[in-house]
């Protein structure tokens, strides 16, 4: 079984706000904490968290349904992560919920009962921040159904 390695390197500019270089080609990124800590001029270690959850489910559901050569654009997610006090007092993510919402409605795509029950099984990092922090999925078609 093979690894790799992704890199990020921070630096601080000011305060709690720190640039993110992602490495050569990628843009980079300021992240900061909200008010009264930081200033909130760029999103933060939470918001980037619930990011990389909705763009890998994003991405996953995606793949699979284009095995398929099925065209479910333009796809959504929403994800909240719930944030409140563990039982120290410290402030920890409780919970996430993510929201994929199809393009297209669920009777355009075939496969597509396969595709939900397997997408997010390749998901690598919903499946390695499940394993300490719950994350609920729901996906929905362009007309409002629930799909799962």
């Amino acid at each position: 079984m093979s690894s790799e390695s992704v890199t990020v390197r921070l630096a601080q500019r000011q305060d709690y706000q720190f640039e993110v270089q992602f490495g050569p080609g990628v843009p980079m990124l300021v992240a900061d904490e909200p008010a009264p800590l930081g200033q909130g001029q760029g999103p933060s270690p939470v918001q980037l968290l619930a990011a990389a959850v909705g763009n890998c489910l994003s991405d996953s559901l995606l793949f699979a349904l284009r095995k398929f050569k099925q065209k479910p654009e333009p796809l959504q997610c929403e994800v909240s992560a719930e944030v409140g006090r563990n039982a120290e007092g410290r402030l920890r993510v409780l919970g996430m919920q993510a929201t994929l919402t199809l393009g297209v409605p669920a009777e355009a795509l075939e496969h597509l009962e396969r595709v939900l029950g397997t997408f997010e099984s390749y998901c690598t990092v919903t499946q390695s921040i499940a394993q300490g922090i719950p994350v609920r999925v729901q996906v929905i078609d362009a007309q409002g159904a629930v799909l799962k």
